[in-house]
């Protein structure tokens, strides 16, 4: 079955029984298989790190749960206030909340199964085309790509990967009571359950922070240029841009974005979809150092006059302080030496965690004087 189901043409050298790099892979639509492709314990169902990706995912991932809750409560009062039948059929929830939902049916599989949620190719790309050979030693990662694996290994890459469906939710569909939605690569990362190997460079985990960020900046601004928002959405938008200008004032060797105006329009949407995209993928490759970071953290932690300052709408301000406090903790968890264990400025971290809490009630002046706090702790740590 999983024969008929890939829709690939390889183009193999004459006598040579393996392919080989003189061909390029010619690629068509491939078919997606669905999860049951991966879950053999001689594949990605079996025990050992390299062999329990499937059970790492349909046991511990919250990407399963995806569409089970298109099924309760709150999901149906959702579909209710949008005008929706059913959330678990609507495109406008399955798209992200069931993808295989929205491939064409000539490209799905009789394997593949919609209820499976956020499954395998949802990540890492329909399987039709390299499923059978992406095991064999012959098969470098750059074969397996070019076979049209996703490619994962490139932050850049990753991070479009995940933020389409964990950054923008439109406007109708919030005010119907679904959450609001806040992309953090890095964060987000060390959450899941990890079924993945990463580089081992000491700060590979900043390196996807700013890479996030960027990428969340650059889905706001297209976002707001395609459909115009209300000021909770504008809010939203400067806070990101906010950070991603102040993260960048701080390092000569990253693309300096514009500082957010009081009053965006489609212009300065636009400029911030292009000037976040160059920061991107600058900063998927990016070099950082303790060096580098402890600039950064200093730079983001002297910010507290900002939201002393009188003229900034409230929103706002408690828009920026949630990216910051965020940053700030990751920047912080980096340069921890113990990598995880206690930190010396945790209590004042977790001041401003519950200052931006519920950004309804964000106290500009307290948030100030506790992010004063934190700069002082930093600097007698």
């Amino acid at each position: 079955m999983l024969l008929k189901a890939a829709r690939i043409c390889l183009f193999l050298a004459a006598g040579a029984g393996s392919l080989l790099a003189k061909e390029p892979l010619q690629i068509r639509e491939s078919t997606f298989i669905g999860a049951v492709g991966c879950k053999s314990s001689s594949c990605h169902g079996g025990a050992g790190p390299k062999r329990s990706q499937y059970i790492t995912w349909s046991q511990h991932d919250y990407h399963t749960k995806a569409f089970p809750v298109l099924l309760n409560a709150r999901s149906a009062r959702i579909a209710e206030g949008l005008g929706i039948t059913e959330a678990q059929t609507s495109a406008r929830c399955t798209v992200c909340h069931s993808p295989l939902q929205s491939v064409a049916a000539s490209r799905l599989a009789a394997t593949a199964r919609p209820d499976e949620g956020v499954s395998c190719e949802s990540c890492h790309g329909a399987a039709g085309g390299w499923l059978r050979g992406h095991t064999r030693t012959d098969w470098t990662y750059n074969i397996r790509v070019s076979a049209g694996m996703r490619d994962l290994r490139s932050l850049y890459v990753r991070a479009n990967a995940c933020v389409a469906c964990h950054q923008n939710v439109p406007a109708d569909v919030l005010k119907a009571g679904h959450p609001e939605l806040f992309f953090e690569l890095d964060g987000q990362s060390m959450a899941e359950p990890k079924h993945w190997r990463d580089d081992e460079e000491a700060w590979s985990g900043l390196r996807e922070w700013l890479t996030g960020q960027a990428v969340a900046l650059r889905e706001i601004s297209w976002a707001l240029v395609n459909e115009p928002g209300d000021d909770l959405a504008n809010a939203r938008w400067n806070g990101v841009a906010w950070l991603c200008a102040t993260a960048a004032s701080a390092n000569g060797a990253w693309p300096q974005m514009s500082p957010p105006p009081g009053a965006p329009g489609i212009s300065d949407f636009t400029q911030a979809q292009k000037e976040a995209d160059a920061l991107a993928r600058k900063a998927a490759m990016s070099n950082w150092s303790e060096s580098v970071a402890r600039t950064l953290l200093s730079r983001l932690a002297s910010t507290d006059a900002e939201f002393a300052a009188k003229g900034t709408a409230n929103p706002v301000l408690a828009q920026r302080a949630k990216r910051l406090v965020l940053a700030l903790d990751r920047l912080t968890n980096a340069l921890n030496p113990n990598r995880g264990g206690p930190r010396k400025i945790d209590a004042e971290l977790n001041q401003l965690f519950a200052d931006v809490k519920t950004p309804d009630a964000f106290d500009p002046s307290a948030f100030t004087a506790h992010l004063q706090t934190f700069g002082a702790a930093l600097e007698s740590r």
